[in-house]
């Protein structure tokens, strides 16, 4: 077992910048941040090596197709985090103040202004008003469209039969088209 964080409000890409999950920031004893979000797969999953059903409707082969494309280096990753773990400080992946600020996300007022808009949504949503939320999360969308976390957020909360495509303008499978699959996951600067 281990401890596991559940960000219903999605507090973490307020503050660290979090646009797709699963993602890692690495925080030492003294409260520091020693490494920005970045892309935090524990192991490869199994969906990458699942096999196409000969009934497989085109849109499910696409799915697969792009799914198999996704960047996913968690043996980099897990090596990278044991090495912090064991060496603190002296790991060569745990870095300067300087360079996590250098790879930090800037936070231009698109993207403030698409917090503002997806917590309007969210806040909408939990009132009972999932159909005044849309506004808030498409302007979202549309403030931050690399932000998959919210993508995904107003995604989930559709009522069943509403298609994405149709609400948002996109699903996950049309925008990840359009940045390529490869491209969903920036590749790991260790």
């Amino acid at each position: 077992t281990h401890p596991s964080l559940i960000d219903r409000a999605h507090l973490l890409d307020e503050v660290f910048g979090i646009v797709y999950v699963p993602s890692g920031v690495w925080i030492n004893e003294e409260g520091m941040i020693v490494r920005p979000p970045e892309t935090a797969y524990p192991a490869n999953p199994d969906y990458g090596h699942r096999q196409i059903a000969p009934d497989a409707s085109p849109r499910e082969v696409a799915q697969t197709t792009a799914v198999r494309k996704l960047r996913i280096e968690a043996e980099k990753y897990v090596s990278a985090i044991r090495d912090w773990v064991e060496l603190g400080a002296e790991s060569q992946f745990a870095l300067s103040s300087d360079e996590v600020l250098k790879r930090s996300r800037p936070r231009p007022i698109e993207e403030a202004e698409a917090v503002a808009q997806f917590e309007l949504g969210q806040h909408l949503y939990l009132l009972g008003r999932p159909a005044d939320a849309i506004r808030h999360f498409r302007e979202a969308y549309r403030l931050q469209p690399d932000n998959w976390t919210y993508k995904r957020q107003a995604w989930s909360l559709l009522e069943p039969g509403q298609d994405p495509l149709e609400v948002y303008g996109g699903d996950w499978l049309t925008d990840v088209t359009k940045i390529g699959a490869e491209n969903y996951y920036p590749p790991l600067k260790l």
